[in-house]
C-alpha cells in the first residue's frame, strides 16, 4: 500500500507519532530518498535520546548506504551540533527528534551541507514524492558500485570548541547559572560547553530521557519554566537557562525569576553581533518579533530586514542578504558564523558574556531591549480561518491610522501599536502577536482583535 504522509512531512521537516505514523521501514525509505534528492555521496546523522531515535537514525543510514552513499554516525547530540558536524564536514545531515513534541512523536530534520536548509521548496516535496512513490514495492536498484561505508565520530568538543571561539568570555566575572535541559540534549552538551568557564552551575533535570518526566521539553510555555524560575529565586542564581528537548533553542530567566522576552535576546545579541562586525551587517528578524529588535539593530549601525515566521525562510533571507545574524519571537536565533543555522547554544553564550561583562543585574541589562509591552501568542480555534482573516482585514482596512500588509498572514499597524493574525499551518487555529508602546493600550487593542476572531 502506498504510504499517505500528509500528515508526517510538514513544512520544515518530518515529524509524526511513531509506530503509528511511521516507523524503521519508512525511515529506510527517507534515507534512500534523502540521498537520491541531495546527489549526496556521504552524509551525517545525529539523534536525541527519545527512545526510537537510535532505531530510526540507524534505519536511515541502511537505506543511505544502500544508494551508495557514506554515513558518519555522530550518535547522541542536540540539533544544533548536528548543523555544526554539517557546516564542518561539508555533509548534508540528518537528525532524529521531535524537538518538544512528547515522547510518543519522532521527526527528522535535514540540511544539505554546509548546514543548507531542507524544507518543503528545497527538497523536502521530492523526497516526501519519492517515499510515497517507493512505500509499495520499496526502492528502486540503485546504480552505485557498492554500498556506502558506515564510521562513528564525536562531534561534542569540536562543537564547543568552535562556538566558544565566536564570543569573548575572557574576563566576565563569575556568574550563578541554572540551566534546566528538561531531560533533553541540553544535559548533553551544556557540561562540555560550560567546562572551564567562571560559571557556578547548578543544573536540573539533566539526565537524557525521552519520556520528559519532569514537564515538557518546551520552555515557550509558561507552565514549563516555573521550575526553573523557583530554582533560580531559591539560589540567588544571576540567571537561568531553559533549553527545548532537542537543544536548538535556549529560554532565558532574569535574577528576579522572570522571563526575558526572546525579542529581547535577539536584540541584545543583535547589538554585540554588529559591534563584532564593526557596527556593519544585516539583521534578520520575523514579523513577530518587537518593534525594539530593527530599532537596537538601526541604532547600532545595521539593517533590519523583517521577514516571515519559520526557520527555513529565516535561514534563507540569512544567505540572500549575506546577514550576520537572525533571531525569532520562538527563541530560535540563527548566526552568519554558524552555517546561518540556528543555535541557542550561542545566543546563551552571548547573555553571558553580556552579562558578566558589566555588574548589574540581568533585569537591568534587558531593559534598554524590551521596550513595548507585548501579547505573548494567543491561539483562537477556528474553523474558517479564511473567512476570520478576511472579516478582520475588512475591519481594519478601512481605518486611515491603520496600514496592512500581508507578508505572512495578516498585520495591521498603527503608530501605537500593531498586531499579527496567521493562520497555523497544521491546526484549525488563528494565532495573534500585538504588541503596543503601553500596556493598556496592548490589551485593549488585543481585546478588540480577539473579540473579532471568536465572534
Amino acid at each position: 500500500m502506498v504510504a499517505d504522509l500528509s500528515q508526517l512531512v510538514k513544512a520544515y521537516d518530518v515529524r509524526g507519532v511513531v509506530p503509528d505514523q511511521w516507523d524503521e521501514a519508512l525511515a529506510e525509505l527517507f534515507g534512500a530518498a534523502f540521498v537520491q534528492v541531495t546527489d549526496a555521496d556521504a552524509i551525517v546523522i545525529g539523534h536525541d535520546m527519545r527512545p526510537s531515535s537510535p532505531g530510526l537514525a540507524d534505519a536511515f543510514a541502511r537505506g543511505a548506504t544502500a544508494r551508495g552513499a557514506d554515513v558518519t554516525l555522530i550518535g547522541l547530540c542536540s540539533t544544533d551540533q548536528l548543523y555544526y558536524a554539517s557546516g564542518a564536514l561539508d555533509l548534508p545531515g540528518a537528525m532524529f527528534t521531535a524537538s518538544h513534541n512528547p515522547a510518543r512523536y519522532n521527526g527528522i530534520k535535514m540540511c544539505r551541507a554546509g548546514a543548507a536548509p531542507v524544507g518543503q521548496d528545497t527538497g523536502l516535496t521530492e523526497i516526501r514524492a519519492l517515499v510515497e512513490q517507493w512505500s509499495e514495492h520499496g526502492a528502486p536498484a540503485t546504480t552505485a558500485t557498492a554500498p556506502g561505508t558506515v564510521t562513528e565520530r564525536d562531534s561534542l568538543t569540536d562543537y564547543a570548541a568552535h562556538l566558544l571561539g565566536l564570543v569573548d568570555l575572557a574576563g566576565i566575572r563569575p556568574l550563578k547559572v541554572v540551566v534546566d535541559a528538561g531531560n533533553g540534549m541540553g544535559g548533553h552538551t551544556v557540561p562540555t560547553v560550560f567546562a572551564g568557564l567562571p560559571l557556578d552551575l547548578v543544573p536540573m533535570y539533566f539526565e537524557l530521557d525521552g519520556t520528559f518526566p519532569n514537564h515538557e521539553a518546551n520552555p515557550l510555555d509558561p507552565k514549563n519554566i516555573v521550575d526553573l524560575q523557583a530554582r533560580v529565586l531559591a539560589e540567588g542564581a544571576d540567571l537561568g537557562l531553559a533549553f527545548d528537548g532537542d537543544a536548538d533553542r535556549c529560554f532565558v530567566v532574569d535574577e528576579r525569576g522572570e522571563g526575558v522576552s526572546p525579542s529581547a535576546i535577539t536584540a541584545l545579541v543583535a547589538a554585540r553581533e554588529l559591534a563584532r562586525n564593526g557596527g556593519k551587517g544585516t539583521v534578520i528578524h520575523n514579523l513577530i518579533t518587537s518593534w525594539s529588535v530593527p530599532e537596537v539593530v538601526r541604532e547600532n549601525g545595521g539593517t533590519p530586514v523583517r521577514t516571515r515566521v519559520g526557520h527555513s525562510f529565516i535561514k534563507a533571507e540569512m544567505a540572500e542578504h549575506g546577514a550576520i545574524f537572525g533571531g525569532e519571537h520562538s527563541a530560535h536565533y540563527y548566526f552568519r558564523d554558524f552555517w546561518n543555522a540556528d543555535t541557542g547554544m550561542l545566543a546563551a553564550l552571548h547573555v553571558l558574556a553580556a552579562l558578566g561583562g558589566q555588574e548589574g543585574p540581568l533585569s537591568g541589562l534587558v531593559d534598554q531591549y524590551d521596550r513595548y509591552a507585548g501579547s505573548g501568542e494567543i491561539n483562537s480555534t477556528v474553523t474558517d480561518q479564511a473567512g476570520r482573516l478576511a472579516a478582520i482585514k475588512a475591519a481594519y482596512g478601512e481605518r486611515d491610522d491603520v496600514t496592512l500588509d500581508e507578508l505572512d498572514g495578516l498585520t495591521a499597524t498603527n503608530a501605537d501599536w500593531w498586531f499579527n493574525l496567521r493562520a497555523s499551518n497544521t491546526e484549525p487555529l488563528l494565532r495573534l502577536n500585538v504588541e503596543a508602546r503601553d500596556e493598556k493600550t496592548m490589551a485593549a487593542v488585543r481585546d478588540e482583535v480577539l473579540a473579532l476572531v471568536r465572534a
